[in-house]
C-alpha cells in the first residue's frame, strides 16, 4: 500500500503492530511499505494538524464509545483526499452490546460513501472483542453539480403488416367524377358590355331601363355617372338648365344612381 496513513488514539501510547494489523485486515494488502503517523491522546485535539486533502488513509482505534468525536469526524473529512478511506475500530467488553450504529450514523452524516462494518476475526484477549466500519470519502466535492443522463425512452415499434396498407384515395374515383362539371351559360344580364336585359327578365333589369329612357339618359350614366361642373351630383338645386342628370335623385360621382320602384310615379 503506498500513500500517506494516520493512525490516531486515545490511549497515551499505541503498538505499531496493532495500527499495521488493522491496516491489512481493512485493506487486505502488504504493509511492508507503510510508515503511519500515529497521534496518541487525540480525544484531546478539535483539529488535525495536516493540509486539507492530503491523507490517503486514517485509522482510528479506541475503547471509548465517544472517540472519536463529532469534531475530529469534520477533521477526517477535511484532511481526506476525494477517494480516501477512513476506518473506525472500537474495542468492547464482550458483556455490551456489539452495536455499530452510532458509528455508521457519524460516517453517513459526515457524507462518507459505502459505509462497510468490518468484524475482526480474532478475540484480542478473553472477554474483550473488537469490530469497526470504514468508509470512503467521495471523489466528488461537496457542492459541485454534474448533468444527469435521460434514459432514453424506447418506443415500441409498430410491425406494418401488407394487408394494413393504406388505400390510395384516387382509386376511389370514377372517371365521371373526374369529368369537368358543365357551367350554363349566363344571360346577356350579367355579361356583356352593354349589359341589356335579357328576354324574360326577372332580374329587375328591364324595369330599370324603363326609367332611363323615360328620363332621356343613357345607361352607361346611370351606372357610372360623371360630371364636369362637380355639381351633377348634389341635385337639381346645384344644376344647370341643360344637366342630363335634371330630375335624378343625388349621387355620388362613380357610383350606380340608384332610382327607387316609385320614381317615376305620378304625385297624388
Amino acid at each position: 500500500m503506498e500513500g500517506s496513513v494516520i493512525a490516531l488514539t486515545e490511549n497515551v501510547v499505541m503498538p505499531l503492530h496493532e495500527v499495521l494489523n488493522a491496516v491489512r485486515m481493512v485493506k487486505k494488502e502488504a504493509v511492508e511499505h507503510i510508515n503511519p503517523l500515529i497521534i496518541t491522546q487525540a480525544s484531546l485535539l478539535s483539529s488535525l494538524p495536516m493540509d486539507p486533502s492530503s491523507v490517503d488513509f486514517i485509522i482510528s482505534m479506541g475503547r471509548s464509545q465517544d472517540f472519536p468525536g463529532d469534531k475530529l469526524f469534520k477533521e477526517f473529512s477535511r484532511v481526506l483526499k476525494p477517494g480516501g478511506e477512513l476506518f473506525v475500530h472500537q474495542t468492547f467488553d464482550a458483556a455490551k452490546d456489539d452495536t455499530t450504529s452510532p458509528l455508521e450514523r457519524k460516517l453517513l452524516v459526515e457524507g462518507f460513501s459505502d459505509i462497510e462494518v468490518v468484524r475482526m476475526a480474532e478475540v484480542l484477549s478473553e472477554g474483550v472483542h473488537s469490530l469497526g466500519v470504514k468508509g470512503k470519502k467521495p471523489s466528488w466535492k461537496i457542492g459541485s453539480s454534474f448533468s444527469l443522463k435521460k434514459p432514453v425512452k424506447n418506443l415500441p415499434k409498430i410491425q406494418v403488416v401488407d394487408e394494413m396498407d393504406l388505400i390510395d384515395e384516387d382509386s376511389l374515383l370514377s372517371e365521371e367524377d373526374l369529368k369537368k362539371p358543365e357551367v350554363p351559360p349566363v344571360g346577356d344580364c350579367e355579361v356583356g358590355s352593354t349589359r341589356k336585359a335579357c328576354k324574360n327578365c326577372v332580374c329587375g333589369r328591364a324595369e330599370e331601363e324603363q326609367k332611363v329612357q323615360k328620363l332621356g339618359v343613357t345607361m352607361d350614366q346611370i351606372e357610372n355617372p360623371q360630371s364636369a361642373c362637380g355639381s351633377c351630383g348634389l341635385g337639381d338645386a346645384f344644376r344647370c338648365n341643360t344637366c342630363p342628370y335634371k330630375g335624378l335623385p343625388p349621387f355620388k360621382l362613380g357610383q350606380k344612381v340608384t332610382l327607387s320602384g316609385n320614381f317615376l310615379a305620378a304625385d297624388v
